[in-house]
């Protein structure tokens, strides 16, 4: 397989989501809007939304994402789904847990379990479900 990553969907809120991201892990940002797309299939009412974002993370994994279009929701009340975070280090994973979590939700905070020495779950401020962990050992 050559990758697997994460694409979220969003309710119009992309672009403040994202730049949320950018500043939790200090990476560049790439940014289409449907209006910069042009020509015909651009949903009436999508000029300003975000038709695709990304964040590289790392040398391989990449975050991406959108807003829906005029016409579709996204539920957030039970994703079905979290985002895993390896950080490489425990300092990381706590820079990194600490500002996912501001303004979120903390479902199990930060901590040593059996399988980590730094572990926890919570949801951010735009409702996407986080696992954070750190394993010196992987």
């Amino acid at each position: 397989m050559k990758s697997l990553n994460p694409y979220l969907l969003f309710n119009g809120n992309a672009e403040e989501a994202f730049t949320f991201y950018q500043s939790v892990f200090d990476a560049p940002m790439q940014l289409l809007r449907f209006s910069d797309m042009g020509g015909e299939g651009v949903p009436e009412g999508a000029d300003d939304l975000v038709a695709h974002v990304s964040i590289p993370l790392g040398d391989t994994d990449i975050l991406m994402g959108s807003d829906c279009p005029p016409g579709q929701t996204v539920n957030t009340s039970n994703p079905a789904f979290a985002v895993s975070f390896d950080a490489a280090s425990h300092e990381e994973a706590e820079r990194i847990f600490t500002a996912l979590s501001a303004g979120g939700d903390i479902s199990m905070p930060l901590g040593k379990t059996e399988w980590a020495e730094a572990f926890g779950m919570a949801t951010d401020k735009f409702s996407v479900p986080w696992m954070v962990g750190y394993s010196p050992n992987e």
